[in-house]
């Protein structure tokens, strides 16, 4: 059924698909009895908890960030058995991001290509979004499994690498109170400049800002940091080392790609979209090479929420037996449709 649904939905532009579905499912959510309806068919049957940085999830398999940017569908990604969803990349000020089209399938490779260069509302509208759903949930009596929620946070485009931890640090205490985790992204290649402050120097400033502000708060949040797939060995060393230096929670693993290798896809079409990151089935191994790197070099104990390339049971599997702890879909999403997570769940 979805996929007859998806052949008519790729005739349309991908982002306003995007926006006319998530849009479409919160007007059925709003009609009494239609929430339930859509939990009873979508959400996975098992009552297997999961429990990472002292958070129990419900299930192992999130929504990454990127697509509910502005914590506008948590009500409807909830009722489609998420076990997590991570919200932005919010930056600071609320900014338009790149000229559209910025969002591109690539069909025979079961890819995206996107150049969204985080397109947000600003973290003040977000985090009173968030406190208005955290209230919500707050008053819900004898709620049996609550959507853990995750804050991705970024820099503004306009502010100087040099001055980048302030950004974090912003996001950072508008958004303390209101997600269970945070995920520090400086790996989109969407952003001019964002992926050098992956260099070891510049991390540590940005994330040692936030472990002490952090220690500030009487419920301290657990902290990782989202990588990209495109870094060398050597590169995952210095992560790797820092992570253990300033005792970070975690790590994601991987963000897109700028990689244009083995796609089916051909080269004129690959040119004519342009610039952006890559993700979907082709970046599958390169995260799961990551994951599998990191867990080695650590002996497991940094915890790793696996993304990239996650369509079915199978591939999950492959990413846990690699050493993650959770992971995360996002263009499988896309392709497979709203029974992906029961799906995944039911394989595992």
């Amino acid at each position: 059924m979805y996929k007859i649904l998806r052949s008519i939905l790729f005739f349309f532009d991908p982002e306003w698909v995007h926006y006319f579905s998530m849009n479409s499912l919160k007007l059925l959510c709003r009609i009494p009895g239609v929430k339930a309806l859509i939990t009873s068919c979508f959400k996975p049957k098992s009552n297997v908890q999961y429990s990472m940085f002292n958070i129990q999830f419900s299930n192992p398999v999130g929504l990454g960030a990127g697509f509910d940017k502005n914590a506008r569908y948590l009500n409807e990604l909830e009722a489609l058995g998420f076990g997590f969803v991570e919200t932005g990349t919010v930056t600071p000020k609320p900014q338009a991001g790149n000229d559209k089209p910025r969002l591109f399938r690539l069909p025979k490779d079961k890819a995206l290509i996107n150049r969204m260069g985080f397109n947000n509302d600003g973290v003040e509208v977000v985090a009173a979004r968030l406190r208005a759903w955290h209230n919500k949930q707050s008053a819900i009596a004898n709620l049996k499994s609550k959507i853990v929620i995750g804050g991705n946070i970024g820099k503004n485009k306009v502010t100087p690498n040099e001055d980048a931890w302030k950004d974090y640090e912003i996001c950072f205490t508008a958004l303390h109170d209101y997600v269970d985790y945070f995920v520090v992204n400086v790996s989109s290649p969407n952003t001019p400049g964002l992926r050098e402050l992956q260099e070891k120097d510049s991390l540590k400033k940005i994330l040692t800002n936030l472990q002490i502000l952090n220690t500030q708060h009487l419920n301290p949040k657990p902290i990782l940091l989202k990588i990209a797939p495109d870094l060398t060995n050597e590169q995952l060393d210095d992560v790797v080392e820092l992570a253990i230096e300033i005792k970070l929670d975690g790590l994601v693993a991987s963000n897109t790609t700028i990689s244009r290798s083995n796609l089916t896809t051909h080269d004129s079409r690959l040119t004519q979209i342009g610039a952006g990151g890559l993700s979907g089935l082709p970046v599958k191994q390169r995260s799961t090479e990551v994951v599998q790197y990191i867990h080695k070099k650590t002996n497991g104990t940094i915890p790793i929420i696996a993304s990239g390339g996650i369509f079915n049971a199978a591939d999950a599997k492959e990413k846990m037996e690699a050493g993650a702890s959770l992971v995360q879909v996002w263009t499988g999403f896309i392709y497979e449709g709203p029974a992906i997570v029961k799906n995944i769940c039911k394989g595992l």
